[in-house]
């Protein structure tokens, strides 16, 4: 099965994606700053369950393309890379749409119509799929065979990080309402460094990857 060193790259590699600003995390810190933290650790657990309905489309989806395939694969990795730079692009362009945040009223949903909604970002989330898609393949081990079983594997270590990381976002908003409201600068910042910080994933995905 998988080695230890290629758990630990995908880990770093998951937590690098994973701690920038995208669809999930924006989405999170919205709920967090309209709803509370209640309703943001409710999103984060059914973002976190759609990630993983991610996970195993690919892994019985795109793995046996990959264990047959180095071309596809290198074709999947740079588009993967070229949309990541395409999303950062576009979250720097639209960090200050990030303020409608604070314009917005208010409504307080249901738990299960809460993750729900989690749930939807979370299996829509563009960022997460190239990840998938593209990313996650470069560490799997063909030559053991059981690539799906890899590639769930390496799912549930990449929804772990997701699910704490992602639970410290919401936290964090939630608690730091009022010092976000005094300045939505701040949180169109948030946006912009996310932005820059996945054209630099893009740049990684791009240039890294499996060389057999």
């Amino acid at each position: 099965m998988l080695s230890t060193d290629r758990l630990l790259a995908f880990a770093a590699m998951s937590l690098l994606l994973i701690v920038i600003p995208g669809p999930s995390v924006l989405f999170v810190i919205g709920r967090a700053l309209a709803q509370g933290r209640r309703a943001a650790l409710t999103t984060v657990a059914g973002n976190t369950l759609g990630a993983y309905v991610l996970v195993v489309g690919v892994a019985f989806g795109v793995g046996s393309v990959v264990e047959r395939s180095v071309l596809v694969f290198t074709a999947l990795k740079l588009a993967g890379a070229a949309y990541l730079v395409y999303l950062g692009v576009k979250a720097i362009r639209g960090r200050r749409s990030l303020r409608a945040v604070f314009a917005a009223e208010p409504v307080t949903h249901g738990g299960l119509r809460t993750l729900g909604e989690g749930f939807v970002v979370g299996v829509t989330n563009p960022k997460t799929i190239v990840f998938f898609a593209a990313v996650l393949p470069q560490f799997v081990d063909r030559d053991s065979g059981h690539v799906a079983a890899q590639m769930l594997l390496l799912g549930l270590v990449f929804n772990a990080i997701a699910l704490v990381s992602d639970g410290v976002w919401g936290v964090v908003a939630a608690t730091a309402r009022d010092w976000f409201a005094g300045s939505p600068r701040r949180l169109a910042a948030v946006g912009g460094v996310g932005g820059l910080a996945m054209i630099g994933l893009g740049v990684t995905v791009a240039a890294t990857g499996r060389k057999d």
